[in-house]
């Protein structure tokens, strides 16, 4: 099926039940990834990724046209930020406690090079270090987390990530300034190298 993202939410809505499989489909690996950076746990974004189709799927008919990535986006950034929001209520995490990220090599920017002149010392730094990455982005606050995780690891624009989140350009600059501050005072030993 060759159709672009709004002809089959339009599909969808017309009855077509097999539009909605292929945009589970195409999107199922960028927003399991996305939603595992925002939660930090392999099983609640599964069951984030859940919620999001669910909601994706009560909503399509209010899908107003636009880029339909950035208005899924939208719905999953919401539903991590609820996640947080209900899990920050239910339980207490201990800073001390390792963030199980369950066999995802391409979690927040770890790095798996095929390098036969590899050693095992610069393999367990890296590992450190993207352990160390992955717990700083943890601690950010949420709309940082998800302007972040948005912009380096989806590749979405600015202007992509400012529709996602239903607010200005400016603000997810602002926003995305005070991530990379945070990370770089948590982090300020990381890419020196």
């Amino acid at each position: 099926m060759d159709s672009t993202d709004e002809s089959l939410i339009a599909a969808y809505c017309q009855g077509d039940k097999t539009a909605f499989g292929e945009i589970v489909r195409r999107y199922a690996d960028s927003m399991l990834g996305y939603l595992t950076r925002m939660s930090t746990d392999r099983e609640e974004a599964q069951d984030l990724f859940q919620e999001t189709f669910k909601r994706v799927h009560e909503k399509a008919h209010t899908f107003g046209g636009g880029a339909f990535k950035n208005w899924l986006f939208a719905i999953a950034t919401n539903v991590a930020i609820d996640g947080l929001r209900r899990r920050k209520r239910l339980r207490f995490v201990s800073l001390n406690e390792p963030v199980d990220c369950a066999g995802s090599d391409e979690e927040f920017g770890a790095v798996v090079v095929a390098d036969d002149r590899c050693n095992p010392s610069d393999e367990a730094m890296k590992a450190e270090q993207a352990e160390k990455v992955r717990q700083a982005i943890a601690l950010l606050p949420a709309r940082q987390r998800a302007t972040l995780v948005l912009a380096y690891y989806q590749q979405l624009s600015y202007g992509q990530i400012a529709e996602a989140l239903g607010c200005s350009i400016g603000t997810v600059r602002t926003q995305m300034f005070r991530a990379l501050r945070k990370l770089a005072d948590r982090l300020p030993d990381i890419g020196k190298a």
